[in-house]
């Protein structure tokens, strides 16, 4: 008898919760916020695209690090894009976005990060191409250092195998 109650019970959750799923989502929408790049130079272009049907009739994004920019559509589904310049003399630091699209928004916070110079990559980059002096003082300390070094253990060898 109890079996029965308990499963009762988790049948009837389980259908509030399913009922209640599609109009949560109806009132979320839009639903979803993406920046790319998540990390950008001032001055640079941003790109963000925002999930729900309600942003397909036009919205804008906004933020305090670039102007009110409006979305556009993209044939096919429910989303919509819209590319941004962050201003030129915006402070560093983390930007929240927020979409309004048919009288409803949805902010993220810290969305990107604008940084003071340009987007660096791999390990600091480089101001020229080929080995350096010290590059190849160092190389050749290297490859003496191998040299002398077989030397010692083969004639060592050597030495062990006349005993």
């Amino acid at each position: 008898m109890r079996t029965t109650r308990a499963l009762a019970v988790a049948a009837a959750a389980g259908a509030v919760v399913g009922l209640a799923a599609p109009t949560a989502s109806a009132w979320a929408d839009p639903t979803n916020l993406v920046a790319m790049p998540s990390v950008i130079p001032r001055g640079g272009h941003l790109t963000v695209t925002v999930d729900g049907s309600s942003c397909q009739t036009g919205g804008k994004i906004t933020s305090h690090a670039f102007p009110d920019t409006n979305l556009h559509p993209i044939p096919g589904g429910t989303t919509s894009s819209a590319t941004a310049v962050v201003h030129k003399h915006a402070t560093p630091g983390a930007y929240d976005i927020t979409a309004h699209c048919g009288g409803k928004t949805l902010t993220r916070p810290a969305a990107f990060t604008v940084i003071h110079g340009g987007v660096r990559g791999g390990f600091g980059g480089s101001s020229h191409s080929g080995a350096t002096s010290t590059d190849m003082a160092i190389g050749g300390v290297l490859v003496a250092a191998a040299v002398v070094g077989g030397g010692v253990f083969w004639m060592r060898r050597r030495s062990e195998n006349r005993v």
